[in-house]
């Protein structure tokens, strides 16, 4: 894949989504077109450090191709993060971001003919809401797809709302938020626990997991001693 050029982005429009999470919606004005595939990231060139690879962030776009030149990230407030504090603290709707992307190869398979399990912990939903609203938007032929996000508290959902209408409006499209320091009506404890239960037929899947190390490397190593292949596990690691 060719690297793409560093543009200039123009932030159109920030929301505090919860209490530690925002969302920026940039557009890239040289482009009538943004174009990319669900799950595919930008990096940004922030203005942090004087070595370039020390100021470069990568965040997967939480929206999805609709034909426009503007795309939405989700980006946590990390403690001690360089790059997430210049973000909250500096930028404000007009400011300028330098950017590159999209790039990436966590995407959808070509063919859904498999159950789906995207199984992710805090911003790591991000490139699953472009994956699903991008099947549902193109009415894409698929098996069952099965969304597992974790999180601490019910604080820490992110787009609850959107997901839970969107499992009305879209047959065979199971949401499953879980909650590892609140009880709640809905699960309880971590995402392992969600798709290893989902999965005691061993039937024929595809696992796409996204978010922090631990649980990704836990998740990967559970789903290969559960008898499945590891071509079926497709990763993206946040931190």
């Amino acid at each position: 894949m060719a690297l793409q050029p560093w543009r200039k982005g123009i932030v159109t429009k920030i929301d505090d989504h919860t209490h530690n999470t925002r969302r920026f919606w940039v557009q890239v004005p040289e482009l009538e077109r943004f174009d990319f595939l669900p799950g595919q990231f930008v990096t940004l060139d922030l203005p942090i450090d004087e070595k370039p690879n020390k100021r470069w962030r990568s965040y997967s776009i939480a929206s999805w191709p609709d034909g426009t030149n503007t795309f939405e990230l989700l980006i946590v407030l990390a403690q001690g993060g360089a790059g997430t504090n210049y973000l909250f603290e500096e930028i404000r709707v007009g400011s300028e971001l330098t950017l590159r992307g999209a790039q990436g190869v966590f995407t959808l398979p070509a063919n859904l003919d498999k159950e789906l399990f995207l199984i992710c912990t805090g911003t790591g939903i991000a490139p699953f809401r472009s994956m699903i609203q991008y099947i549902h938007l193109h009415q894409l032929p698929f098996k069952k797809i099965h969304l597992i996000f974790g999180c601490r508290n019910k604080a820490d959902l992110l787009y609850y709302e959107e997901l839970t209408a969107l499992e009305e409006k879209m047959p065979g499209f199971h949401y499953h938020p879980t909650l590892s320091r609140e009880h709640w009506e809905g699960h309880n404890g971590y995402v392992h626990n969600v798709y290893t239960a989902l999965c005691r037929d061993r039937q024929d899947a595809y696992f796409l997991l996204c978010g922090w190390k631990h649980m990704v490397d836990e998740a990967r190593k559970t789903i290969l001693d559960m008898g499945y292949d590891k071509k079926s596990v497709i990763q993206e690691l946040y931190g």
